[in-house]
C-alpha cells in the first residue's frame, strides 16, 4: 500500500469511528469523505439541529499542518527569515474538530479522541510555531521557506473524550 492511499485510508478510518462514537452517544452522523473542504462529518440531533465537524486522523503522535493556516507570516527573501504579523484571522472558529489517533497493532491500545474548536487548534499550533521559531531566531534550518508546523498528543491532552462539546450545540435524542 502507498503511503498516500495509506493517509487516505487513515483519514476514511478516523471519520468512521467518530460517526460510530457519535451514534453510541446518540446523535446521528454522517461522513462527506473528504468531498467538502471546511468539514469532514454532519451531526445531527433527535430534533434534526445540525453541526459540521472536521476530522483530522493520525497514525503517529502528530499532526501535521502549516503555520500560514494559523499565523500571519511572510518571508523576508533578502534576509531568508520568516516574520510573525499575529495571528490569522481564520473562517469558522467555532468548527468543531475531532482529532483521532489510531490505535498501534499491540492488542492493549485502544483509539483516542480529541475533541476541540478550531480557534483552541489556532491557539496550539501558533504557540509550537512560534516557540519553534523563536529557538532558530524566525529562520528555518533547512528551508526558510518551509512553513510546517505540528501539533501533538500532549498538546490535544486537555481535550482528550470531550464530548460534552457536542452536547453543548447538539441534544442527544
Amino acid at each position: 500500500m502507498s503511503k498516500g492511499l495509506s493517509s487516505k485510508l487513515a483519514g476514511q478510518v478516523g471519520e468512521f469511528l467518530v460517526c460510530a462514537e457519535l451514534g453510541r452517544r446518540g446523535l446521528i452522523a454522517t461522513s462527506f469523505t473528504g468531498n467538502v473542504p471546511e468539514f469532514d462529518l454532519i451531526v445531527a440531533d433527535g430534533s434534526l439541529k445540525t453541526l459540521p465537524v472536521q476530522v483530522k486522523t493520525s497514525r503517529g503522535y502528530s499532526w501535521p499542518t502549516t503555520a500560514s493556516r494559523w499565523i500571519d507570516v511572510t518571508i523576508d527573501e533578502a534576509g531568508e527569515k520568516q516574520i510573525d504579523h499575529g495571528d490569522s484571522d481564520i473562517s469558522h472558529p467555532d468548527l468543531i474538530y475531532v482529532c483521532v489517533l489510531l490505535a498501534g497493532p499491540e492488542a492493549d491500545q485502544v483509539d483516542r479522541y480529541f475533541i476541540l474548536l478550531k480557534r483552541d487548534i489556532q491557539v496550539i499550533c501558533a504557540r509550537n510555531y512560534r516557540a519553534w521559531m523563536s529557538k532558530h531566531d524566525w529562520k528555518r534550518p533547512k528551508n526558510f521557506r518551509s512553513l510546517d508546523n505540528r501539533y501533538y498528543v500532549t498538546d490535544l491532552e486537555p481535550f482528550e473524550d470531550n464530548w460534552a462539546l457536542f452536547e453543548k450545540h447538539l441534544s442527544p435524542s
